[in-house]
């Protein structure tokens, strides 16, 4: 895994050393696949960056995960959110400078938002985005996968029941929850073949 990888039991977590954020991403990854939590080993690497704070923040929550920080073991997902929001102090001063350069575009008689008869485009649009989206998670799941069932195959795993069978005696859920089964691995394989 490297050299700032120390890996602990996936009920754990997974060891991180905060100074490479492409290690962070590879970090996440197993801990999404494992359900681990990740142990950050100084939090002040990341405060730094108060977008990456903000998105990391969500990404923890999104995906359901814990982080513990080794050099401040009382920090959590709130200490994540009030640095960030804290940082985004000037995210705010932006947006009301925005909005003041609106309400100045009004005032010269421009027409802003409402129906301007594109109503369907934009709902087709929004559908064909939400599509994009779930495609997008979905495949970022079979990337992150990749590794594991690579692993797998490398031991022997040679047909798609044998498959799930190793992802579910890893104790990795199934996208859903619940147990792999050999069609939901055929999916996983058919994201992974199509890239």
């Amino acid at each position: 895994m490297g050299p700032n990888w120390t890996p602990i039991s996936p009920s754990a977590g997974f060891f991180f050393h905060a100074a490479s954020q492409p290690k962070l991403t590879e970090a996440l990854k197993l801990c999404r696949v494992h359900k681990a939590t990740l142990v950050i080993a100084k939090l002040d690497r990341l405060s730094r960056d108060a977008g990456f704070l903000f998105n990391l923040e969500a990404e923890l929550q999104r995906m359901g995960l814990r982080f513990v920080a080794a050099d401040m073991p009382d920090a959590n997902e709130l200490t994540i959110h009030i640095m960030a929001v804290v940082a985004q102090a000037e995210r705010k001063m932006i947006g009301e400078r925005t909005k003041r350069a609106l309400a100045a575009a009004k005032a010269r008689g421009q027409k802003l938002g409402g129906d301007r008869g594109n109503l369907t485009a934009v709902g087709e649009q929004g559908r064909e985005i939400s599509k994009r989206v779930r495609d997008d998670m979905a495949q970022g799941r079979a990337e992150d996968l990749a590794g594991v069932i690579r692993e797998l195959r490398e031991g022997g795993a040679d047909s798609l029941r044998k498959l799930a069978a190793g992802l579910n005696e890893r104790g990795i859920e199934a996208s859903r929850g619940g147990q792999w089964s050999a069609n939901q691995v055929a999916r996983v394989l058919s994201r992974l073949e199509a890239q």
